[in-house]
């Protein structure tokens, strides 16, 4: 008798909202289909923004141009004009993206102290004591940091790998 009520309820539930009613379904077996987990968007990885930075300078500097070309034909004062280009468009293309501070801020060739805390911060030169660790030495770079950082936004369709599209004149 409870199939003959189950025939007559999904027909009509059937005919009139397209649909069977979902007791009945599981009555047989059947169930929804799982909703399938929302896609989750790429995360950006610190290579995502070395490569985008490299796309900047190369879109500002043209320096992957300058440092893949082969400089043996060209006369130093040829080479120092395009270094000097080059190294003026990179550094207007840094400053705007990328806010720099010395690690260390003093003064090169003085004594300096080395402060306890990230190893990754300072590099040791020289007569290094074997447990790795001194006090101080000679300042021979201030080191650089990021102090802000401000890379435009990655498009999720954005293939980060491409650093400067092809250039291609249409005549």
């Amino acid at each position: 008798m409870q199939r003959i009520l189950f025939a007559i309820r999904s027909f009509f539930a059937i005919l009139f909202t397209g649909k069977l009613p979902t007791d009945i379904a599981e009555a047989y077996g059947f169930r929804r289909p799982a909703a399938a987990p929302a896609a989750k968007a790429p995360q950006a990885t610190a290579s995502d923004g070395a490569l985008q930075m490299l796309g900047i300078l190369q879109r500002d500097a043209r320096l992957i141009d300058f440092l893949m070309e082969d400089l043996a034909g060209y006369s130093d004062d040829q080479v120092g004009v395009a270094v000097r280009n080059v190294h003026d468009q990179a550094r207007v293309a840094l400053e705007r993206y990328v806010t720099l501070a010395p690690v260390i801020d003093g003064v090169e060739g003085t004594y300096a102290k080395i402060e306890k805390g990230d190893p990754a911060t300072v590099k040791l030169l020289g007569n290094v004591p074997v447990g790795g660790r001194a006090p101080g030495g000679v300042l021979r770079h201030r080191g650089w940091r990021a102090a802000t950082t401000n890379l435009p936004t990655i498009a999720v369709s954005q293939n980060i790998t491409v650093i400067a599209p092809a250039e291609i004149e249409v005549e």
